[in-house]
């Protein structure tokens, strides 16, 4: 996939994500109206989860965008081995090789 590609693929997912967080922060609902006690997550929880997941991702897409115009996109941040093309294109904002993923999804644990 070439840069440009890669650039406009990037910030579509950031405008995405900036609507969505928009979206999610305006329509956050207030403690009161959260879910019965029953309920495992409340509204407000579940609305939070799903705020910090998209900033995570909004992140890790700024750092793929960083990277692309250093030149490093592409190239895994631990090891400095690619980081294979299939892999780029279902995940743009990928910044690590699989072997290395896999190795920091292990040390989260």
């Amino acid at each position: 996939m070439d840069d440009v590609t890669v650039r406009r693929r990037l910030e579509s997912m950031l405008s995405d994500l900036d609507r969505s967080i928009r979206t999610l922060l305006e329509d956050r609902p207030d403690e009161h109206s959260a879910a019965d006690a029953g309920a495992e997550l409340t509204a407000t929880d579940r609305v939070q989860a799903m705020l910090d997941n998209a900033n995570r991702q909004r992140s890790a897409v700024l750092s793929a965008l960083k990277r692309l115009d250093e030149g490093t996109y592409g190239r895994c941040v631990d090891c400095g081995g690619p980081v294979p093309e299939g892999r780029l294109e279902a995940r743009p904002e990928a910044d690590r090789c699989v072997p290395c993923q896999s190795k920091a999804e292990r040390r989260r644990r």
